[in-house]
């Protein structure tokens, strides 16, 4: 298989449901540990040091979130049931746990927060259970974003590895392996191919930590001084059950930021099926996203157990698939395994610390580089009108101006503990509320209720004249409208017919008929399929059966009558939207 897709994109040597060689799962599996474990320690060493908090505790506050995060990571991998996605995800801390964090160690110690991380938790959980509920507003122009807010709230992050520890200015030696590393990540991204390509992100951090310690920039000590085997010392803080007056002030602040950080996990798994499959056009599956955000809230419950800062979904795996082009779910068992290793093995742990910062702030360039064209992606393909463009650009403004401190900068320092001061929060808010407000404003949809089957048409079809005629448009888009309708139907009544025994008759049908720019957008609600009709209208013709061709025929005239069908698949339910234009003489 050529390495490069069309217009030189790289293409993708591994599915998730593919088994590449051992060798290649390991390698690109403890890439993506390696690359992503120093980050992961990052924020709770932040936190615990702002905070305070004994060295001992620290130590344990740290090797407690690599632990789950890499528990986490295998879990979305191997998906079973409602928990797990089945993708390469890897779950790391979250920044934007920060200032809430700090201050309820600040006024009540782990306790505090471990109550307030456990409860939080509790809001990705239910975000799973009922995530149709939300798909109204959790939208792509939401979620993509978010992701392209992610480089704006870490740049300030990557100017202080840069800037040196000391504030007197970057180290001799700083700029040089940081240009090295985003050179040589950068040059064998978008040239190399094969091989090459799979480890460009390895070869580019040893280039640079090679060139750094010619400059005594790595701590080659701390690494000789560290063990090889160690346990850590369990530091677990219990629960605060006093629920005082600093727990009900703070509370607000955990659940709103956990709203942002589960945002960001289903934004993340949204991304990462956009890059792992071939067929590029495939519908998201919304029953993996419920997978990985059960298993956001499954973490963050352990986290607030533990007594650390809780965590979300990170993109990281993202990038690292395009560059290496392998998806399989065997590279996320590996990266868990290896994360859950390090917290057993003081000195490979201490290797990665070691890192210099300008070489982890080189290859972060490269990521964020990423991560804001992944998000655009995603805002794009979610379809780019005149209000969800005023959305994402407003949200975006929003986020950066926040984030550097350009608009109101003393009231959002004050406004629940600092929340608005993160880029990604007050982007994330504005966009939600946005949303929330178009939805709310909409006129109210015509609605009827009845079964899937066929012998329900007739219905459907006065239902559907009467919203035409209500709507000002003549006999000819009623009957497109009908016909887009009746195809759908059928569609979905042979996929009911072929399912399981005993299936037939139980699913309920909701149908919402409501006028947009040009045309009409019809949504229909049902019980949950089995097969997708988005991505069934995507691979027509790729099959040439007899049996096929036949069941293409409904297929094929949806696809000539419909401007767009879209079909989110959730553990309870289905939603198919159907977009049909008007005639130009009607509209």
């Amino acid at each position: 298989m050529s390495p490069h897709g069309s217009g030189g994109e790289p293409s993708l040597r591994y599915q998730p449901d593919e088994k590449p060689p051992l060798r290649l799962s390991l390698g690109v599996g403890l890439q993506l540990a390696v690359l992503n474990i120093a980050a992961v320690m990052l924020i709770p060493m932040v936190v615990m040091r702002a905070a305070g908090v004994p060295d001992a505790y620290l130590s344990w506050a740290v090797l407690a979130s690599v632990t789950i995060c890499g528990v986490a990571t295998i879990l979305q991998a191997r998906r079973g049931g409602r928990i797990g996605m089945g993708h390469v995800m890897v779950m790391g801390t979250s920044g934007a746990f920060i200032p809430a964090s700090i201050m309820a160690l600040g006024q009540g110690g782990p306790a505090l927060l471990a109550t307030l991380v456990a409860i939080s938790a509790l809001v990705p959980l239910l975000l799973s259970w009922r995530l149709s509920l939300f798909q109204r507003v959790l939208t792509p122009a939401v979620s993509g974003t978010v992701i392209m807010l992610i480089p704006v709230t870490v740049m300030p992050f990557i100017s202080s590895l840069l800037s040196g520890s000391s504030g007197a200015g970057p180290p001799p030696g700083a700029p040089l392996s940081f240009l090295v590393t985003v050179l040589v990540i950068g040059g064998l991204a978008l040239k190399a191919s094969g091989a090459l390509r799979l480890w460009a992100p390895v070869i580019g951090v040893v280039l640079g930590s090679f060139i750094a310690a010619g400059y005594g920039l790595y701590d080659l000590e701390r690494v000789a001084a560290a063990s090889w085997v160690d346990l850590p010392r369990v530091q677990a803080p219990g629960l605060d059950l006093g629920f005082g007056p600093a727990f009900w002030t703070l509370l607000p602040s955990f659940l709103l930021v956990a709203v942002i950080a589960a945002i960001r996990t289903m934004s993340s798994a949204v991304a990462v099926q956009r890059v792992s499959w071939r067929r590029r056009s495939r519908a998201v599956d919304f029953r993996a996203v419920q997978g990985a955000m059960a298993v956001d809230g499954v973490g963050n419950l352990l986290t607030g157990f533990a007594g650390t800062v809780p965590g979300s979904a990170t993109t990281t795996s993202v990038p690292l698939t395009q560059l290496t082009g392998v998806a399989t779910r065997a590279v996320g068992v590996v990266a868990g395994a290896a994360f859950v290793a390090f917290a057993f093995l003081p000195k490979p742990f201490a290797a990665v610390l070691a890192i210099p910062d300008p070489v982890f702030a080189g290859y972060l360039v490269i990521l964020l580089a990423m991560l804001f064209a992944i998000g655009l992606k995603i805002v794009l393909q979610g379809g780019l009108g005149y209000r969800e463009g005023l959305v994402v650009g407003i949200a975006f403004l929003a986020g950066t101006g926040f984030q550097y401190g350009l608009i109101f900068p003393e009231q959002a320092s004050r406004f629940a503990g600092g929340l608005l001061e993160n880029g990604m929060n007050a982007g994330g808010f504005s966009a939600i509320l946005m949303t929330l407000f178009l939805r709310l404003t909409e006129p109210r949809p015509s609605r009827i209720e009845t079964g899937p089957g066929s012998a329900e048409l007739p219905a459907i079809r006065r239902f559907l004249g009467d919203f035409a005629s209500r709507s000002g448009w003549d006999e000819e888009m009623a009957g497109r409208l009908g016909a887009a309708a009746e195809e759908a139907l059928l569609t979905l009544a042979r996929e009911e017919d072929s399912g399981r025994e005993g299936a037939r008759g139980r699913r309920r049908l909701r149908l919402s008929a409501s006028r947009e720019q040009g045309g009409a957008v019809l949504e229909f609600v049902v019980g949950p399929g089995t097969g997708n009709l988005q991505d069934r209208i995507g691979l027509l013709g790729e099959s040439a059966d007899e049996a096929s061709l036949d069941r293409e025929v409904s297929l094929r005239l949806l696809r000539h009558l419909a401007s767009s069908v879209r079909h989110q698949q959730y553990h309870d339910t289905d939603i198919i939207t159907v977009r049909v234009e008007a005639p130009r003489d009607s509209r």
